[in-house]
């Protein structure tokens, strides 16, 4: 997925609605280079909703991408949650490990309720 660093962001882009349109929107203000990305797990959840017979793969796949969102429209706080995931897939001591995860946690919480995810990504 694209990052903040590599897109000038714009600042005050608000939280769309987790709707198909209004995530791709912000994504090609946001992170433009995430935009492919985002139609090809689309067209992916879409057909697997269709196989299934069930609207869970569209939910998770908007839930996924309003998180996405969410981040990607604070620059510095994506850039903390990358350089935290870099870390994280290097480090050896457990209590860094704890330290990192919780951070991440913390991140992905904030984020979460910013999108309007209920907590644990429940329906």
């Amino acid at each position: 997925m694209s990052t903040a660093a590599e897109h000038p962001h714009e600042e005050g882009v608000p939280q769309p609605a987790a709707t198909v349109e209004d995530l791709r929107a912000a994504l090609t203000r946001i992170a433009p280079d995430a935009v492919a990305t985002f139609d090809a797990e689309r067209a992916a959840a879409v057909a697997l909703a269709r196989q299934q017979v069930s609207s869970a793969p569209m939910r998770r796949f908007l839930r996924q991408w309003a998180l996405h969102v969410a981040i990607e429209r604070h620059p510095d706080l994506a850039a903390r949650l990358r350089h935290l995931e870099a870390r994280a897939a290097h480090v050896t001591d457990i209590e860094d490990g704890r330290t990192i995860a919780a951070e991440i946690g913390r991140i992905l919480d904030k984020a979460a309720a910013e999108a309007g995810i209920p907590h644990g990504g429940e329906s």
